[in-house]
């Protein structure tokens, strides 16, 4: 049965979309549960990982819905990854096969992807004769270069572990994605929440930014109340205390 999967790890959530026969293609519901799922991982954990059941990280969006979507229906087959990109705590890719199509959309939605190495990052769009939705041209850019993205989008240009580390597409290459995923989420799991979701908040805003005076700005009226915390109290008293045993 198709389904969505939500495992909590102390404050890591990780959300497995498992469907392995049909390697885990989008359809309106499976997506709808992708975002109730990503909503209530947003409601416990500090940082959330999402892959795929093998073979497959995410084949797509349905074939059959696909072709019978016109505007609605394609905004609900996007509604899983626009979750995933619209998280208020940080979000990591583990991609453990194919990512093709909607499924890379899905793999660029997350702030960090960890390639496998059966990792497959696949656009597929011309292919199929259907221009690309839900903004993967833009986070394709952004994440990548101009080139790198024309040649996925327009050439047909496939990327495999390596060659995604080497264009920026994924942050690193690893025997065992998810492992490497959940052990990068610890530094967000171990932090105070609110302090980890102002962060992410914050390095979406200056993000946007072009002037360096604006971002420092920006960044002092959150530094400032972050360190009026007991949480900060805390643990400056206690690399204080580990400084001053050596």
């Amino acid at each position: 049965m198709a389904e969505v999967l939500l495992e909590h790890h102390d404050s890591v959530a990780v959300i497995t979309i498992n469907d392995p026969e049909r390697r885990n293609a989008l359809t309106i519901d499976l997506s709808q549960e992708l975002a109730d799922k990503v909503g209530e991982a947003e409601r416990v954990a500090n940082a959330l990982v999402i892959t795929g059941a093998p073979p497959a990280f995410c084949a797509g969006a349905d074939l059959t819905q696909l072709g019978n979507s016109k505007d609605e229906g394609l905004k609900k087959i996007y509604q899983g990854f626009l979750a995933v990109a619209n998280a208020t705590i940080p979000t990591i890719a583990a991609v453990n096969g194919a990512a093709v199509g909607a499924g890379l959309n899905l793999a660029l939605a997350a702030d960090v992807r960890i390639a496998g190495p059966k990792a497959r990052f696949d656009a597929r769009f011309l292919q199929l004769g259907i221009h690309p939705g839900g903004g993967m041209t833009w986070m394709l850019q952004r994440i990548t270069s101009p080139q790198t993205a024309t040649a996925m989008t327009l050439f047909g240009q496939i990327l495999d572990a390596d060659q995604a580390v080497a264009h920026g597409l994924a942050y690193a290459r690893a025997e065992d994605p998810l492992a490497v995923a959940k052990e990068l989420a610890r530094a967000s799991a171990e932090a105070p929440a609110e302090l980890v979701r102002t962060i992410k908040a914050t390095m979406r805003a200056t993000d946007a930014m072009h002037d360096h005076a604006e971002a420092v700005e920006l960044e002092l009226i959150p530094q400032v109340a972050s360190i009026d915390t007991p949480e900060f109290a805390a643990r400056l008293a206690a690399m204080k205390a580990r400084i001053s045993g050596r």
